[in-house]
């Protein structure tokens, strides 16, 4: 692997104009990651008892409903579910040895608003961009005190700053719709999954050379280790024009290679293989409260097989360039009102709100 220089930009510096591309893996991973985890708790389940309380107690938990309080949409009369799934990247702890830019605390790399409407048989997951201007409001932190709002606040320095709680907050706030959970998943908490699994295989377009991540790949399909997968997460620099867009079509391409790995595994028929990854996957998730176990994690797996993966889709957040500073994006209206409201109806979203000026069209 090669080396970082000393000084370098942080991921939070200001991103350059991009051209969108690198999105199409997107399609199909909010179900994906679901199922995915289904499939290795619903495995893990035959384990041992022990084991089993060992691995249940790996999930972190947030408690969402006792962070935001009331102020929050009105939950919808239907059998609909909202999930707001979140890949962070730590730089704590254990993962300060894996880190490349030294940026200290974690980020909110990745953010899915998964809608499933009532009956469960399709599905749509909208991603938000991190380096996108929101309004912040008022917020708790964990230590209970409290964090004024504030307007052109980036995105996915909530996470960092305030904590899940108030990301959820947040899109709730902008999208009006109320999320029903929770789950958030550690990019760098995958390098030990990957590596259990002996590696995930992704296809590039394009050669990959980016000093800062230090990862190094020609175009064609490769086999990653943990270190190579870390890298290629977290990569933006080496691809395109250096943008933050298209390090969203690499993460959601990842997250649905890494899931496709952890199918083909033979979880059932090798007890030993399917602790090994469940206690790596466990340790690199933190849900809500009300899905915190692994019992609870199946159920809810269980409960989204009717979703046809045909009418299954994942859009981005309708964002233009920002007037004041075009290296940052805002949602773009009214493309993003009519999106949110749609979601908010159950409907289907009309191809005018998947319009993103930002990405040409």
């Amino acid at each position: 692997m090669s080396q970082s220089p000393t000084s370098q930009p942080s991921d939070d510096a200001p991103a350059r104009r991009r051209d969108g591309r690198g999105g199409r893996g997107g399609r199909r991973v909010g179900r994906k990651i679901l199922l995915g985890l289904a499939v290795v708790v619903v495995a893990a389940a035959g384990t041992g008892y022990w084991l089993y309380s060992d691995l249940d107690g790996n999930i972190k938990d947030v408690d969402i409903d006792r962070a935001i309080g009331d102020d929050r949409p009105v939950k919808a009369p239907t059998s609909g579910q909202n999930i707001l799934i979140l890949g962070s990247d730590s730089r704590a702890g254990a993962n300060a040895a894996l880190d490349d830019d030294k940026v200290a605390g974690a980020r909110s790399d990745t953010v899915l608003v998964m809608h499933i409407p009532e009956g469960r048989t399709r599905a749509v997951a909208v991603s938000i961009p991190r380096d996108t201007l929101v309004t912040r409001p008022e917020c708790a932190k964990a230590d209970g005190s409290t964090v004024a709002p504030a307007k052109r606040v980036m995105f996915n320095s909530i996470y960092s700053q305030v904590g899940p709680a108030c990301v959820v907050k947040t899109v709730e706030k902008m999208s009006g719709v109320r999320m029903d959970h929770y789950v958030e998943i550690d990019f760098a908490g995958f390098k030990g999954l990957v590596d259990a699994i002996g590696g995930v295989t992704v296809t590039v377009d394009q050669d990959i050379h980016d000093r800062y991540s230090g990862l190094e790949l020609s175009a064609g399909t490769h086999r990653l280790n943990g270190t190579q997968a870390l890298q290629f997460v977290r990569t933006r620099h080496g691809v395109g024009d250096g943008s933050d867009l298209g390090r969203i079509g690499l993460q959601q391409q990842f997250l649905m290679a890494l899931l496709t790995e952890i199918k083909q595994q033979d979880l059932l028929g090798s007890p030993t293989k399917t602790y090994k990854i469940a206690d790596k996957l466990t340790a690199a998730l933190t849900t809500d409260s009300d899905l915190a176990s692994l019992t609870k994690l199946a159920e809810f797996g269980r409960s989204l097989n009717g979703v046809n993966p045909s009418t299954m889709e994942t859009i981005m957040l309708p964002v233009a360039y920002d007037k004041v500073d075009p290296n940052r994006v805002v949602a773009a209206e009214p493309q993003a009102s009519t999106l949110w409201k749609a979601v908010r109806d159950d409907a289907e979203i009309p191809e005018s709100a998947k319009k993103s000026p930002a990405r040409g069209g």
